[in-house]
């Protein structure tokens, strides 16, 4: 899937930014590319989306001072979670992979459809963390000081089942906690976003399991294709904005799909629900999973992959 950004604002604008169109941003100049090798940065200060024209499917990204980091899905690949660097969300270098090997022999023998799911990359403490999902053994973290690594093997953080898309968020109290959604195919379960609390390691799920938005109890959403209801939500990634807490979460599947963004003013909820990016009148399908990210100028934007 291609990788795409947008600058984050109400719908309609965020519709109004054509994806394959070029739009101001602050590059940093590359030398030229040999015939034929797509390059985002146009040389005169704007892009073209996509940002990275290759396979970096449910990409996550963090912002560690001036430096953007950025990791994606390997699934059964080795090595797995490929982590990469920029200083403008448009020229991205591979520094390394935080994965050598996957932490269970089952992935011993070439698969496909399991193993490493939908990433999530956060600072803290000192330590780069990164989170994902393996349908079938649990929820993995590791750790490094350098993004390059070396990283810390595997870690086991829960395993409820069948749990995927696990994301970390610490509160202002400093308090650690879990959003992740569930894989049908595995557990039965679908159209949710589920909240544990973390040790203080950050390395373990801890208490009860409370579910923040079940999609099955929620209000038609309104789309540039009019009213859907709301399936498959997954994918979630926690913030805190101004005393608000904010979900980002696509539901609608892959291709026909739109990003759903949930806030409340406390982590539990209740969370208010809209969609915020979808197709429009756009070639490019629907907007899945990714990540919000600030500039150190306090621009917002968006980062996600659209299944090409």
């Amino acid at each position: 899937g291609a990788l795409m950004i947008r600058r984050r604002g109400v719908r309609a604008a965020l519709l109004a930014v054509a994806m394959a169109g070029a739009c101001a941003a602050p590059v940093f100049a590359q030398p030229p590319m040999a015939p034929g090798v797509w390059m985002p940065d146009q040389g005169d200060g704007t892009y073209a989306n996509p940002i990275l024209a290759g396979d970096y499917s449910d990409p996550d990204i963090v912002r560690v001072g001036e430096d953007y980091y950025l990791t994606a899905s390997s699934f059964a690949n080795v090595p797995g979670l490929p982590v990469l660097h920029s200083r403008d969300l448009v020229n991205w270098t591979l520094v390394g992979h935080a994965l050598t090997r996957l932490p269970h022999a089952h992935h011993d023998v070439p698969r496909r459809g399991g193993g490493v799911w939908a990433p999530a990359i956060r600072h803290h403490g000192g330590l780069f963390r990164i989170f994902w999902g393996d349908p079938d053994f649990g929820i993995y973290t590791v750790t490094a000081a350098d993004p390059a690594g070396p990283w810390s093997e595997p870690i086991l953080v829960d395993n409820p089942g069948g749990a995927i898309d696990p994301a970390p968020f610490w509160d202002d109290d400093g308090q650690g906690w879990l959003v992740y959604s569930y894989a049908k195919s595995r557990s039965g379960k679908i159209n949710l976003v589920a909240l544990k609390r973390l040790d203080d390691s950050g390395t373990r799920a801890v208490g009860e399991e409370r579910i923040i938005v079940d999609g099955d109890t929620l209000a038609q959403v309104e789309t540039s294709d009019g009213p859907k209801t709301w399936v498959a939500i997954e994918g979630g990634k926690l913030y805190k904005r101004d005393g608000w807490y904010w979900l980002f979460a696509p539901a609608g599947g892959v291709k026909g799909g739109w990003q759903g963004a949930f806030r409340a003013r406390d982590i539990t909820g209740p969370y208010e629900a809209r969609n915020v990016l979808d197709q429009g009148d756009t070639p490019v399908n629907g907007p899945h999973q990714g990540g919000w990210v600030d500039t150190p100028q306090g621009e917002h934007w968006f980062v996600h992959f659209s299944d090409a």
